[in-house]
């Protein structure tokens, strides 16, 4: 995974938003994937993201694939996540689907619709999407920014408790990247 080595923009200062490959990212089982995900939550913690309920219901598609042990193993700690932090679930505004639908939105026309709608939600919005995922981020000039990998040696960053504790008990559930995706999308 490339490292963010943008330097300071407008966009630092946008809304951040969050989509299911950042999300379900903490389960990566690439750890230096996983960390970077990590690495993103716990240092906002503090403040707030926003990600569209599409986006929420593509994470949870993905857990409900997987076995009810290891949805039990994984829920408590995305549970206590949401609660603990301001993570703003939005639904798209007609304003979004029409950017999304117009040929002259400066949209790659090749993206899937849902990624069309997800960034025009960020764009209405002047925010600035946060991914794990490698798709989007190929596209110059959208407000669109994947992840830092961390500096090797780096220790990785933990919650504060019990959210660690919870944490390191859904890495029973280790997802492959991009995991909001089936294979060979």
């Amino acid at each position: 995974m490339p490292a963010d080595t943008t330097s300071t923009t407008p966009l630092d200062d946008a809304e951040p938003f969050i989509d299911a490959d950042l999300f379900l990212g903490m389960n990566s089982a690439d750890d230096d994937i996983r960390i970077a995900c990590k690495a993103f939550f716990v240092e906002r913690l503090g403040g707030r993201v926003t990600m569209s309920l599409e986006q929420v219901g593509r994470c949870d598609d993905v857990i409900w694939g997987y076995s009810r042990e290891l949805q039990d193993l994984y829920y408590p700690f995305m549970d206590h996540l949401h609660t603990v932090m301001d993570i703003s679930r939005e639904g798209y505004e007609p304003a979004d689907a029409q950017l999304a639908l117009a040929e002259d939105s400066g949209l790659p026309a090749r993206l899937p619709f849902t990624d069309r709608l997800l960034l025009a939600q960020v764009i209405h919005r002047k925010g600035l999407l946060h991914t794990a995922g490698p798709r989007l981020d190929t596209f110059g000039g959208l407000p669109v920014r994947t992840v830092a990998a961390r500096s090797a040696g780096a220790p990785e960053p933990s919650f504060p408790e019990p959210l660690e504790r919870l944490y390191r008990t859904s890495l029973a559930l280790r997802l492959p990247l991009p995991p909001s995706l089936p294979e060979g999308a």
